[in-house]
């Protein structure tokens, strides 16, 4: 029998390698002849240029930035194994992760750090990127990445605007005559499965920023300023972002890539999928386990249970979640090839008690959907041909 394990991380507690290591523990505990197959995975968010570099065998860069709220931060760009293709991952420059709740305020905080990875990037040679936007802290249309480019955004008296969603009302001029020529010899391969445009009631600002730390009049002001910001960009390149699909993504930076990058967007789970190499391992495989710490119905928006599900079904191939907690509206991904959700919490626990046995738990969890699903299941030719009789 063979199984591919598959999860995300688990936010706060494991990583997605280390997640597939203790499922795989699990799975040898209820039979230790199974063949396993570990492909970590992720959609976009958090993590995701550490799963890549990982599957590849690749290496990390570090380089000091500037974070969300203009303070230097080390952060870090991946480069896949044996290959020319760069991984930047906006949150380690400008993610949520790197402010306190009570820090965060989307109308200071400011992509330029991203764009100061890919500029990095393209002074050590990368002309091929792959752009996970998910965990952003920020809503400021990519402005902040554009000036780290060398984009100038003018005031009415020719002065460069501050940074952050809130400083887009001031523009009056986009001069691109310094912008960085080298994206124009670059691709950029943009990891989301956001859809959202840029303004309006399902717009960046609207949808995104309130867990950005956006007040209902924040949000208001937000998305005036968005509306603004994209008919300056309409004004220069004729690129209409205020109801393009994508462009409301990671507060509105997958509009700036679609204005002024020769950018593809797709699905992150996918993009990480085929470089760790899914679709081969899925060959001959009888099970798939795959879960994250969170299911519920966002989860079938493109999360990385339900594309790996996807992935397995082309394949005929079963899989199973397994999940840190499991919320509501999970029936729909029963259509996607999935046979299984289980919360591996098994008793009262605390949300502290939870994250700080999650590999345990994950652990006996795999044992007991190994356990159940290959019971009484014919392990020799004999009994195969005895149930077919």
């Amino acid at each position: 029998m063979k199984i591919v394990i598959a999860p995300d991380s688990y936010k706060g507690s494991l990583s997605a390698m280390e997640a597939a290591a203790a499922i795989e523990r699990g799975v040898k505990k209820a039979d230790p002849s199974i063949e396993t197959v570990l492909v970590p995975a992720a959609d976009g968010g958090e993590g995701t240029m550490d799963t890549l570099v990982a599957a590849t065998a690749g290496e990390k860069k570090e380089v000091k930035v500037t974070g969300p709220l203009g303070q230097e931060v080390v952060a870090s760009y991946g480069v896949l194994g044996g290959t020319r293709m760069c991984v930047i991952e906006m949150a380690e420059a400008s993610g949520l992760c790197l402010l306190t709740p009570e820090e965060l305020n989307p109308l200071a905080s400011t992509t330029y750090g991203a764009g100061q990875l890919i500029k990095q990037a393209l002074d050590d040679g990368f002309r091929s990127f792959i752009l996970a936007i998910g965990g952003s802290a920020t809503n400021d249309g990519g402005a902040g990445m554009l000036q780290a480019l060398g984009m100038k955004l003018l005031d009415k008296n020719g002065a460069g605007i501050g940074p952050g969603g809130g400083e887009l009302s001031h523009l009056e001029v986009i001069d691109d005559t310094e912008f960085d020529r080298r994206i124009k010899d670059s691709t950029f391969l943009i990891a989301s499965d956001v859809e959202n445009p840029l303004v309006g009631r399902t717009g960046a600002s609207a949808v995104f920023g309130p867990q950005k730390g956006a007040t209902a009049d924040m949000v208001s002001v937000l998305d005036q300023n968005l509306f603004h910001w994209a008919d300056k960009v309409e004004e220069l390149t004729g690129t209409r972002l205020h109801d393009l699909p994508g462009a409301g993504a990671a507060g509105g930076i997958g509009g700036a890539f679609q204005a002024f990058f020769s950018a593809q967007m797709k699905r992150g789970v996918d993009i990480v999928t085929e470089y760790a190499g899914l679709p081969k391992a899925l060959d001959g495989a009888d099970l798939v386990i795959t879960g994250e710490g969170r299911v519920d119905f966002q989860t079938a928006s493109g999360k990385t249970p339900m594309g790996v599900a996807q992935k397995a079904k082309e394949k005929d191939v079963p899989t199973v979640i397994l999940a840190g907690s499991v919320g509501d509206g999970v029936d729909i991904l029963y259509q996607y090839g999935i046979i299984s959700i289980t919360s591996i919490i098994q008793q009262p626990l605390t949300l502290r008690e939870a994250m700080e046995q999650s590999s345990q738990l994950l652990e006996y969890s795999a044992e007991q959907v190994v356990r159940t699903f290959i019971y009484d299941k014919p392990t020799s030719e004999s009994e195969v041909l005895h149930y077919e009789t």
